[in-house]
């Protein structure tokens, strides 16, 4: 894969590029060619990445704040129509909003982290991006990933709490989990031990059950995304660009805080 960064800004690339918009199958811009309200862009790697899951995730627990602050969510995936059909119906993405680049071609325009690629010549190119990939889970050109792994199992009590003590995570791997068995774990009002990991562990088993409908091409995995939110003039207000896997926001801990900064 070769990255060839555009020169333009971020907004006029998405204004002109077209990619297949999972609602209706039609190729359309990612961005019409003017806006009437703040839009956020979410850059996603493929949809079976955990990075993608656990953004829709939030993106869903803040869909009434969105809405208040009047926020149009926008987001591209790596892979194909049948990728954003499931990725969907499992996290409740709207499908008219999310598009679809099978090669994460636009990524690289973005000049966004391609992750580790490093050659391994007797490898194909998906061997290769397996390879680098759980390179990359083990901290290798992925600063944090392992930290923010054993955040998920440790806790944090600077993060909200995830699950609801009256709530049922179901795992297909675990028995049936209320939110309370993690207050018995830790307490509650804040991310308790295991919380976060359990939810992890949904996505992983969604993932594997479906794996070549969420990834039909393993040789983009190591692909990164980013954030961009744009005011009403299609002026830049937030941007994050992904340095590494579990690296989807520059607090991990409340990836919309930058949210705070609206009125």
């Amino acid at each position: 894969m070769t990255s060839t960064v555009s020169t333009d800004s971020t907004y006029s690339i998405l204004q002109r590029s077209q990619r297949l918009r999972v609602g209706g199958g039609e190729m359309t811009p990612v961005l019409p060619g003017a806006i009437s309200q703040r839009t956020l862009v979410l850059m996603w790697p493929q949809l079976g990445d955990f990075d993608s899951l656990e953004y829709a995730w939030w993106i869903r627990r803040e869909r009434d704040r969105l809405s208040e602050l009047d926020i149009d969510v926008r987001a591209v995936g790596i892979g194909d129509r049948q990728s954003g059909e499931v990725f969907c119906e499992f996290t409740g993405f709207p499908t008219d909003r999310l598009w679809m680049d099978a090669t994460g071609e636009l990524h690289r325009e973005l000049g966004l982290y391609e992750g580790l690629t490093t050659n391994w010549p007797v490898l194909s190119s998906s061997q290769q991006a397996w390879v680098n990939l759980m390179l990359m889970c083990a901290g290798i050109a992925s600063p944090g990933t392992l930290a923010e792994v054993f955040r998920g199992y440790r806790g944090d009590r600077k993060a909200p709490q995830l699950i609801a003590d009256d709530e049922t995570i179901e795992t297909n791997f675990l028995p049936p989990l209320k939110g309370k068995f993690f207050g018995a774990a830790g307490g509650s009002g804040f991310q308790r031990p295991f919380e976060l990991a359990t939810v992890r562990l949904k996505n992983m088993v969604e993932v594997l059950s479906k794996w070549s409908q969420y990834v039909p091409d393993a040789s983009y995995m190591t692909q990164r995304g980013g954030t961009f939110l744009f005011d009403t003039g299609g002026q830049p207000v937030y941007e994050y660009r992904d340095h590494g896997i579990l690296g989807f926001a520059e607090n991990m801990a409340n990836p919309l805080e930058f949210l705070g900064d609206l009125s």
